[in-house]
């Protein structure tokens, strides 16, 4: 396991403080705020530890209400809303300097077996067949934009390889739907509920991205103010978040100043593993507030 994979589950690592109240820290990386993926990941790791094993998760309605502070611990508070026979919901709050900066409720179902379909995984290049990311900026070339290329640069976690670049290297406004294969960058431990919260962090770092695409702009754009309001993630079938998965995007509106985006998750085999859903701010920097 690399250095940067065992930091992050040290992070998913949350400490517990009393019964269904739970502590987590962010990376000290020099960022402003705490990344939404992060907040979304650690209270769904505090949630699953007051369920059974035998009762994963199948979704997740969750609200950014403040933006986090990564210099300060996050408290997240569990709420035990409903114990029955095959379904048991929990609340979470994640709290920093006394006030609500997220708010999520997550649902847990016992496996069954019932009718079956999926959507069709679309095609996409190989993952193999694309390039990594130091190589992406090269092949990117002087067009690429800096702050592109330094967020593709940087040492993540997760290793993201994007079906295409061409968006990034232009202004011209195109279909807005894209695709990225994503996995952590070595191998975890076999506990499903790690590669859940895995897959719940990865889910948020590159969707809302998507609603700009039909303007020619992205979320690395300085005169676009960014940030994610809200976010839902379905599980629906195992998976492991250290396999080869493509996120397949798409944004169907964006109106007053918000743009919605969903996303699809397959695995190599072509497995409909998750489903996401977003709307995020993607206000101009003139009419700021």
């Amino acid at each position: 396991m690399t250095g940067i994979v065992a930091e992050l589950l040290d992070i998913l690592d949350l400490e517990r403080l009393e019964v269904d109240l739970f502590r987590g820290v962010s990376p000290q990386m020099g960022w402003p705020r705490v990344f939404g993926g992060q907040v979304v990941a650690q209270a769904l790791v505090a949630a699953t530890r007051t369920v059974p094993s035998s009762r994963p998760p199948h979704s997740l309605h969750a609200y950014f209400l403040l933006g986090g502070d990564p210099k300060v611990p996050i408290v997240y508070e569990v709420e035990r809303i409903r114990d029955g026979r095959s379904f048991t919901t929990r609340r979470v709050k994640a709290i920093q300097h006394g006030r609500a900066i997220f708010a999520t409720s997550i649902s847990y179902q016992d496996a069954e077996e019932g009718h079956a379909h999926q959507a069709p995984m679309p095609a996409a290049p190989d993952p193999e067949s694309l390039p990594d990311t130091r190589a992406l900026i090269a092949a990117g070339g002087a067009g690429i934009p800096q702050a592109v290329a330094a967020y593709f640069a940087r040492e993540r976690p997760i290793e993201l390889r994007p079906a295409s670049i061409k968006r990034y290297l232009t202004r011209e406004p195109r279909e807005p739907r894209c695709q990225v294969w994503f996995r952590a960058a070595s191998r975890l431990p076999d506990d499903p509920a790690i590669h859940q919260a895995v897959l719940a962090y990865a889910s948020d770092m590159t969707l809302l991205d998507a609603t700009l695409i039909a303007h020619g702009r992205t979320v690395f754009d300085p005169e676009i103010q960014s940030a994610s309001l809200d976010h839902a993630l379905w599980f629906h079938r195992p998976f492991r978040a250290d396999d080869w998965l493509l996120y397949a995007q798409d944004s169907p509106n964006a109106a007053g100043a918000r743009g919605f985006a969903r996303g699809q998750i397959f695995n190599r085999a072509g497995d409909l593993v998750a489903s996401t859903a977003q709307e995020g701010l993607i206000r101009p920097r003139s009419a700021e507030r």
